[in-house]
């Protein structure tokens, strides 16, 4: 009856129309589309995601992300935020004076971007490729074209992480040969450059005020959610395709 009654308002209501003049299909106002449109305006006045979940009785963060979008202005804001603490491969700091080429880094997040572990790729064949076209995967530190920012912090953490893990793990094997064993190994060089790396940022972050500090986790926790690839590092063996006959129906 409830849904009846909601349904004889909605059809009754003038013509709706958005921001930009397009007209509303009714047929979407649904009792239930009113708590898509209560997450919504939460989110938009900047209810943080923990709250909000609880505002809507959920378990799971997941679900709640799925009842809202962010916001264009909100997004734009936290782009700002973070690529003015952008960093190259060796720990400088890249887009501190970074106004007039923000909006070039607006379009490149509005398109989409070529992720790459722990940051992004400049290089215009690999990003052309979709970043299939670079011969040194997983050695993005290494590259001139590899850039990160602040918000890529805690991969850059469990990647330092995988590599000491990994380097002990080869270490205390007894049963390998020494040419697997140097092709295992991560480098010095490679376990440094990353420190360095993450070092630098933190540094960056150190010298922010409170204020601005928590204005940059506020921007990163947005970027975070918006950023859709997470690229993770190679398995020592890839799965073998399945070569089974299909089941008969």
């Amino acid at each position: 009856m409830l849904e009846g009654r909601h349904r004889d308002w909605a059809d009754a209501l003038p013509e709706l129309c958005s921001a930009d003049g397009v007209p509303f299909d009714k047929a979407k106002a649904v009792p239930y589309a009113y708590r898509h449109s209560y997450a919504q305006r939460h989110a938009d006045a900047g209810v943080p995601i923990d709250v909000l979940a609880e505002l809507l009785d959920h378990r799971s963060y997941t679900v709640t992300r799925c009842y809202y979008r962010i916001g264009e202005d909100r997004r734009r804001a936290a782009v700002d935020r973070v690529a003015t603490l952008s960093f190259d491969r060796q720990g400088k700091r890249v887009w501190r004076e970074a106004r007039a080429l923000l909006e070039s880094e607006h379009a490149r997040y509005a398109v989409g971007e070529v992720a790459v572990p722990y940051g992004v790729c400049a290089e215009p064949s690999n990003v052309k490729a979709g970043g299939d076209a670079c011969p040194f995967r997983f050695r993005c530190v290494g590259c001139g074209h590899f850039r990160t920012d602040v918000s890529y912090l805690p991969d850059l953490q469990a990647y330092l992480d995988d590599l000491l893990r990994n380097r002990e793990r080869v270490l205390a094997a007894t049963d390998v040969e020494d040419w697997a064993r140097a092709e295992a190994m991560p480098s010095e060089e490679e376990v440094a450059r990353v420190r360095r790396l993450i070092a630098r940022v933190r540094d960056g972050l150190d010298e922010l005020t409170a204020e601005e500090r928590a204005g940059v986790d506020d921007a990163v926790a947005t970027v975070r959610r918006h950023r859709s690839v997470a690229l993770g590092m190679p398995r020592a063996r890839q799965p073998l395709p399945d070569v089974r006959p299909p089941r008969p129906a």
